[in-house]
């Protein structure tokens, strides 16, 4: 795997932008965002959605033609979709779903999916790659344990019965018992994130 550099993930956004002929969104994810968030973890490919500005739900052949040239072009590969929340059987509500304007290339506006709800995908699959992404950006970008615990409850709470639900359960409370210190510092009580991602999940005791 070649690392990439922000010139490359610049590259791309730039020869994506001059295949365009109208209007785009595009939120980035994945380790690529990672980086740019202060992650020291080397990643290979760019992971993102795109949407046009006419909110079609799914892209043109032109466009799909126009990432797959400008992937060609900038020697990035990629993977995207229209919605994020397809990559994961975690979903984020709408209404919490947040990001933060990165760059403009001309036609496309690239932005970047919210730190806390970048997390809830990290701890979806919580790979080690994922909890070393995590370490990283969290302590950088200073993300409240307060805002992703509840964060967390409410992802688990709202998104479709699945296994995968479990998982994720006892993937975010392993994350705040063994990593929670590492970046919140020694007065973080695991136990305190935990009772609050609970009760916001409306998770009972037995």
């Amino acid at each position: 795997m070649t690392a990439l550099s922000h010139a490359d993930i610049n590259k791309f956004f730039s020869a994506l932008a001059r295949r365009l002929s109208s209007p785009a969104k595009l939120i980035l994810t994945g380790g690529s965002e990672a980086m740019l968030l202060g992650g020291r973890r080397p990643t290979g490919d760019l992971d993102f959605s795109l949407v046009m500005s006419d909110r079609t739900p799914a892209l043109s052949s032109q466009v799909e033609a126009a990432i797959a040239a400008a992937s060609r072009k900038a020697g990035v590969a990629v993977q995207y979709s229209t919605d994020i929340d397809r990559w994961s059987q975690v979903a984020i509500p709408k209404t919490k779903t947040k990001t933060r304007f990165y760059k403009r290339f001309g036609p496309l506006t690239v932005h970047l999916l919210d730190p806390k709800c970048w997390a809830i995908y990290k701890l979806g699959r919580y790979l080690d790659s994922d909890v070393e992404d995590l370490l990283s950006v969290l302590k950088r970008q200073r993300v409240s344990w307060i805002g992703l615990a509840r964060l967390c409850g409410e992802c688990l709470r709202l998104s479709p019965r699945s296994t995968q639900l479990y998982l994720f359960r006892r993937q975010v409370e392993h994350f705040f018992k063994q990593h929670g210190r590492r970046v919140w510092g020694k007065s973080f009580r695991s136990e305190t994130a935990i009772a609050l991602f609970h009760r916001t999940a409306k998770i009972h005791a037995p």
